[in-house]
């Protein structure tokens, strides 16, 4: 049986044994099991991977049947299951144990996936498929969120906290706990009150910067830098915003090389690809061959290293690695 994540709760009280939930955003599967699951099941929890249940069929089946002295049931989480575990899975349907309870997490699961159409065509058990959090999603909890706290804030500034969170409802729920303790006593909340909470604005801006170069935006970039006033520990955070940024382009561009798409490559990456840095990482892919990024890589880790040693060489060394970036290219705006 297919449902939503927003009507499990009108199907947990029945005789539910066995759970699917599959897809990209392992957030909220996450917040699924704590708030919804694992509260109408038994307090006994069992976590195991897929894979060593495949490595001990014969242990796992024993486990399924034995109990101690103080248990009258038991809830198993299987993590990163497939169809691999079908038949284990089809088999324990049939057993039909009452005292037993059973999640399957998953990621992405195919049409054609065994699992996922044995779940979706029988009727006493339930599969729910979880999408990627969208800016309307993440829009919806903030706006909930603030509306049940009783604080008046504006669109833009809800835009800007989602922006920090990077796309991620773990990081959503973060932020606004901190600003929830920081909202005590007061009515609504402004945007140089959440500069303070959340990541401050120089952060920001050096995140945006590194962006910029490594997309070629040559004038941008420039107008940037022109504009910052960078201190030693700045420069040094904008070295390891370069090195982030680019391990994750090697990563993309490995996925991308081994004959995948790329679109289906930035939506299944983890940790989730904020939809807003989509478009720029796409420039960046684009515009660096693999071999620039690995020479990049190398470069900015001795960067860092120097600038650690000697401070005084810090602005000198950090503009010269950002010049370089950004000319490293023929396909300059």
């Amino acid at each position: 049986m297919i449902l939503k994540s927003y009507d499990l709760k009108n199907h947990i009280k029945k005789k539910i044994n066995i759970y699917l939930l599959y897809g990209q955003n392992s957030d909220l599967i996450d917040e699924v099991i704590e708030k919804n699951l694992k509260p109408i099941t038994s307090k006994n929890h069992y976590n195991y991977e897929e894979s060593e249940i495949l490595l001990n069929k014969e242990n796992f089946e024993e486990s399924l049947t034995s109990k101690s002295f103080f248990e009258e049931d038991k809830l198993l989480i299987i993590n990163r299951a497939t169809d691999k575990i079908f038949g284990i899975i089809e088999q324990i349907y049939k057993n039909k144990d009452d005292d037993l309870k059973i999640i399957l997490k998953s990621g992405t699961l195919e049409k054609k996936s065994k699992l996922r159409n044995f779940f979706e065509k029988t009727k006493d058990i339930i599969v729910i498929p979880f999408y990627e959090d969208t800016k309307q999603s993440l829009q919806y909890i903030a706006q909930n969120f603030f509306r049940e706290i009783n604080i008046k804030i504006s669109p833009q500034n809800i835009n800007f906290i989602i922006e920090k969170s990077k796309g991620s409802r773990i990081n959503l729920k973060s932020e606004l706990e901190k600003i929830k303790n920081f909202c005590k006593g007061k009515t609504s909340i402004e945007f140089n009150d959440l500069l303070k909470l959340t990541c401050s604005a120089k952060d920001y801006e050096i995140s945006e910067l590194a962006d910029e170069c490594l997309a070629k935006n040559k004038k941008k970039a420039i107008l940037m830098l022109n504009e910052f006033n960078a201190s030693i520990e700045d420069n040094i955070l904008i070295l390891k915003s370069f090195l982030f940024k680019l391990k994750r382009l090697k990563k993309l561009k490995e996925e991308i090389e081994s004959n995948k798409n790329q679109d289906q490559v930035l939506s299944s990456y983890k940790p989730p690809i904020f939809w807003k840095d989509k478009e720029i990482i796409k420039r960046q892919l684009n515009t660096l061959s693999i071999n620039d990024i690995k020479i990049f890589i190398k470069k900015v880790s001795e960067l860092e290293l120097l600038v650690k040693k000697n401070s005084t060489l810090s602005n000198e060394v950090t503009n010269n690695f950002i010049f370089e970036t950004i000319e490293s290219s023929n396909n300059l705006i």
